[in-house]
Parts: C-alpha cells; structure tokens; sequence
C-alpha cells in the first residue's frame, strides 16, 4: 500500500480493498520502523490518526466519502494544529501546543483525511538544507549522508521514503521546490494568496505560501483542490474562485508554448543536472510544445533582493518570541531586558539569528531607503521581467536546483553559498507566482527536479503539464527505498 498514490488509495478505500484504519496502522508502522534513520518527523500524532481513520471508514460506509477520506498525510510543522505540539522547527515553541487549526489543517480535516504527524524543518523555515533545525537534521532517503534540502525537507523526506503518501510544506524562496527537487518527488508553490496563511507561523509574509508534495503531478492537484480557496481571516488571501485542479490533468500539450530563461542555463548549473533538464524538455517537445528561449534579466538580483526583503520581514515577524506571552522563557530574569535578551539568545538558533539582525538592519534608520526600499523596487523589475516572458509563452521550464543534493554540513560555514540553492527558485517567490519541481531524471545517483513556472493562477496549467510528463516517463516511480 504505502508505494500507491493517493489517487490509488483513494480508489481502494472507495472499493473496500482496505479500510483507513489498516492504512493509517501500515504508515505508522513504517514511521516506526525507518524514520530513525531520517529524522524526517517531529511528532507522531498515533492516537489522534486512528481516531480520525476510524471516523473517515464510518464515513466511508454510509457513502459520504471524499477524495482524501481516510488517506493518512504528514503536515509541516509550521501549520498550528489543535492540541498539538506546533514548534516550526525551534526551540523557541518547543513547548508550544497550539489552541487552534490552521486553515490549511482545518481543511483537511473537514476534508476527511488523517494525521500522521508533524514534520521536521528549518527553524522558522529558515534555511536550504534542513540542518538549522533544533530537532537535528533531517536525511535524505536516497543518500542518508546527503540533505534532503529545506524548509520543507521532513514533508519530502517522508513521501521519499515513503513514510506517508503526501504532505503539506511551505514556499518562502524554494522551500517546497527545492526539497522536492532533490528528494524526487512533486512539489507545488501555488500563485501568492491562492491558499490561506492563517495559523501558519510566519517567517516574510510576503513571501510565504503553503503547497502540497506528493509522489505525482495528480496527487498534488488532489491535494490543492483542498487547500485552495478564500478565507476572510487572511487579509492577504486572494477571493478568486478554485477551478478542480483534476479536471484539466489530460488536456493535450499540443500548441503550449514554453520559454526557457537562458539565465537558468548560464555558469553554476552542474552539467549532469542541466543534461538531465535538456531531456526532460526534449520530452515535451514530443508531446507537441513549442520551445524557445526567453530573458528574465534581473535573475540575478534576485538573490540579493530576497535576502533584504525576507530578514526584514523576518525580524518583524520574530520579534513576538519574547519570553512574555508563549514559547520559551529563560530561568529566573533579572529583569524585562534580562528575559528579552537571555529568552532570545536562548531559543533562537545561529541561522534565525543571522536573519532577524540582517532584517533589523536592512530596516534600521539611515539604511532602510538603502537597502529595503531598493529590493522592494528590484523585486517590481523582477515580476515585469516575468510579464514580458508571459506575453510570448505559456509556462518557464528549466532547473530547480544548480546542483544534485549535497552533503550534509558541506555548506554550514557558509551562508552565502548555501543561500545561492535557491537561485532558480527565489524570483518565483518574490514575483508572487506559481512554481513547481517534478523529478526529471537522476544525475549523480540523485534525483534532479525540472521547474515550471507560470504566470498568476495559472496552477492548472502547471499541473497539467507535469502530469502529461509523468504519462510518458516514470522518474515519479523511482524510489531511494
């Protein structure tokens, strides 16, 4: 069972082959077994994931069904869950036991599904590589000695190893891309606003977006059909009404015009993963697109511009961690500044640190034109350089990532090369647009993810086109276990 998709465990659910129970005991048994070795989980939620299997097979008795009734998944850490430890990765909110859903899990929930648990990250999904979370790193199922990338790593690491069938992350500047990129697996980063951040701990609100990883292109547009959708208690979601992202999966590519940006094939990108890429785009060559190459010119301001604007944000979000309200306090302050101080040094960890004081600098009084104002004005020339694309072809094709996973503690002791991970993925953000990785072939005896990225609202279009892929290939089919 645990190599199905959720499309076919929902298919055998419906038909009585199993029940929900029995599925969600095979995944929790795998978790048992193996996540040792990845690290990939932070809390297993048992009880609470039989309790809701034998609801969701009650339900499906009496016929009342969905499509993710009964199908057990993994939620970030990141997303506030009822009654449940909700850390983000840190030892901060070790001790943080939220009091209520956030709209991404109450979805889910009302949608039938089944919590296995909450998975590891970056702290406050700072970081590229899984290795800043205070709960240790997670590995990467292919090569236990390689990072499995971040934030979203634990949520790729489990449907890698296949620990759970799919799971939610979260996209800041490539943190759903790149960790699909390089644990094999789908990743979608849906258009800014398409899907509610209400409850789901912020790191640079104007960046962050939820998404679903799954093993296939059609798990991930079941899983978006979920998530998706206005909430009035996220001032930043989009009131736009959700097409079935289902619907569209077999529509013929005859005709897609697709722009690949000559800046994602420059110096920097490993030779085995950009021949790796060319393939992959031969593939949809076959199935009628049109190729041709595009310019995003100011691809390369847009690491520079990320790293103003997300700390920014970031050091205003974090300055609520303070000792007084929830999380972590220090032993016996001496005073206001002393709990403040000692709370913060405490329960941040190196990289969330680095961030919050780059942040608060970058926004200080004599800087903030300097350096804010001006990545503000960089990333506008970013998302025109998109519009200009968007006005000859349908959808971006080129790397996720410059290079296969990489081992762990190769980039610790130095921030800036790991920062430049996410050089393909970063501008995505930063425009507001929707991106996604699907495993595109293997280099290195490692997966390597081929990006699409289209313009606002166009994850039908995204989605399609990687599913049409995954009908003709079978690199979605490749497990490290």
């Amino acid at each position: 069972m645990h190599n199905q998709t959720v499309a076919e465990l929902s298919q055998g659910l419906q038909d009585k082959k199993f029940s929900s129970v029995e599925l969600t005991q095979t995944f929790l048994q795998r978790i048992k077994d193996q996540d040792s070795q990845y690290n990939s989980f932070i809390t297993i939620t048992e009880e609470l994931a039989l309790q809701q299997a034998e609801q969701a097979d009650k339900q499906i008795a009496a016929g009342k069904q969905g499509i993710l009734t009964g199908i057990p998944l993994a939620q970030k850490d990141i997303f506030c869950t009822q009654g449940v430890k909700t850390s983000c990765g840190s030892k901060m909110l070790d001790n943080f036991i939220a009091p209520y859903n956030a709209t991404v899990i109450e979805n889910f929930n009302q949608a039938g599904s089944v919590l296995l648990g909450k998975t590891n990250m970056d702290e406050f999904a700072m970081g590229s590589s899984n290795e800043t979370s205070w709960y240790g790193s997670v590995k990467n199922p292919w090569n236990t000695e390689c990072v499995p990338g971040g934030s979203s790593g634990g949520s790729a690491a489990a449907v890698a190893a296949r620990l759970a069938p799919a799971a939610s992350g979260t996209d800041t500047g490539g943190s759903i891309r790149q960790p699909a990129a390089l644990c094999g697996i789908s990743g979608l980063k849906p258009t800014y606003g398409r899907i509610s951040r209400y409850g789901m701990i912020a790191f640079a609100s104007s960046l962050d977006q939820a998404g679903p990883m799954a093993k296939t292109a059609e798990d991930c547009a079941i899983l978006l059909n979920t998530m998706a959708g206005f909430d009035p208690k996220d001032s930043t979601c989009v009131n736009k009404d959700v097409p079935d992202y289902c619907s569209t999966l077999n529509d013929s590519l005859a005709g897609l015009k697709i722009g690949l940006p000559k800046e994602y094939f420059a110096s920097g990108l490993d030779e085995s993963v950009g021949k790796v890429v060319e393939a992959a785009i031969k593939e949809y060559e076959k199935m009628g697109a049109t190729i041709q190459e595009v310019s995003l010119p100011n691809t390369n301001l847009a690491a520079p511009a990320y790293y103003i604007v997300a700390p920014s944000e970031a050091s205003s979000n974090l300055s609520r961690y303070d000792g007084v309200r929830y999380g972590y306090r220090c032993d016996d302050p001496k005073n206001l500044e002393d709990l403040y101080i000692r709370t913060r040094g405490e329960g941040f960890g190196a990289e969330v640190k680095r961030r919050i004081l780059v942040g608060t600098y970058a926004l200080s009084e004599g800087f903030y034109d300097a350096y804010y104002v001006k990545a503000q004005k960089i990333r506008r020339l970013i998302s025109e350089d998109f519009q200009k694309a968007f006005q000859e072809v349908d959808i971006l094709m080129g790397p996720t990532t410059p290079t296969t996973a990489f081992k762990l503690g190769e980039k610790t002791s130095d921030p800036l090369t790991m920062y430049l991970s996410d050089v393909y993925t970063i501008a995505v953000n930063l425009a507001g647009l929707p991106g996604m990785s699907i495993p595109a072939g293997i280099a290195n005896n490692m997966p390597v993810g081929l990006q699409l990225i289209g313009n606002y609202f166009a994850e039908a279009k995204l989605l399609n086109a990687a599913h049409q892929f995954q009908t003709q290939t079978d690199w979605h089919t490749k497990t490290p276990v």
